[in-house]
């Protein structure tokens, strides 16, 4: 093995950890009561964010009011994301990501929890600030109540 293929190396899995950590940014934005601000500052500007079979979201912009539309629609009290089993290939300066998640919130009755599992499928690039998305496309596998309180 040769130096230079040891710092290849060494540079996927730093890659890959600014990616993770791209993530969990993304995850505690959305359970920050769905930070709009928060959430469209991991993307490139000409980013997307879109939920399968539905036409994306296209720019930071429209990402923030989409993210702040979900707030003030009022339906969640608290969410709690937990994203895991990452498959992430890096090229250079891009890569993409596919994870499972599993997210739970209170609705805002504060009477029912919900829960949502499904996958994201993601492409990232590196750019002068580091790790940002280029897209990110959720499939909502299955949701549904989980709990009542009596």
């Amino acid at each position: 093995m040769t130096t230079v293929d040891l710092e290849q190396r060494i540079q996927v899995l730093e890659d890959i950890e600014a990616i993770r950590k791209l993530k969990a940014a993304y995850c505690a934005a959305c359970d920050d009561d769905h930070n709009g601000d928060a959430v469209a500052a991991l993307f490139v500007p000409d980013g997307t964010w879109g939920a399968a079979g539905n036409v994306p979201e296209s720019g930071q912009n429209a990402i923030r009011d989409f993210m702040f539309g979900v707030r003030d629609r009022g339906q969640m009290k608290r969410s709690a994301h937990q994203v895991f089993n990452p498959v992430i290939e890096v090229d250079g300066d891009t890569a993409t990501g596919q994870w499972r998640f599993l997210m739970m919130y209170t609705a805002t009755d504060e009477q029912s929890f919900v829960r949502i599992i499904g996958t994201y499928d993601e492409s990232y690039v590196r750019t002068g600030q580091g790790w940002k998305f280029r897209s990110l496309e959720v499939t909502i596998e299955e949701r549904g109540v989980y709990a009542t309180t009596t």
